[in-house]
């Protein structure tokens, strides 16, 4: 399960972003391409999250869809597996969304 590892370096980043102050909440962006499940990183967050300035966060995770333009005819859609065909029937497509794993945002205490 790699998704373990991808949770302790999301943690491991937004603890160093937040500068010492507790985080409320952490947004991230998983494309249904990446290769991440997104239950399971749901799943190890609370786990990875103990003890650090992160406890007690919410985790949004906003699943991204897989879209990609046509080389050929110019025209974007949205793909169901890596390797779909444009309607014209090229497979020469530039991949548009799909394979992001990003931190989007996180929300943290003011400062006292």
């Amino acid at each position: 399960m790699h998704e373990l590892g991808i949770t302790r370096n999301i943690v491991s980043i937004v603890e160093k972003a937040a500068g010492g102050r507790r985080v409320k909440r952490v947004t991230l962006d998983v494309g249904q391409f990446s290769g991440v499940l997104p239950e399971a990183i749901a799943f190890c967050f609370e786990i990875v999250a103990k003890g650090t300035l992160l406890e007690a966060a919410r985790l949004d995770i906003h699943n991204v869809a897989g879209r990609a333009r046509c080389r050929n005819c110019g025209d974007s859609f949205a793909t169901t597996t890596l390797y779909q065909a444009c309607a014209c029937g090229s497979r020469t497509i530039e991949r548009l969304s799909g394979e992001e794993l990003k931190i989007r945002e996180m929300e943290i205490e003011e400062a006292a």
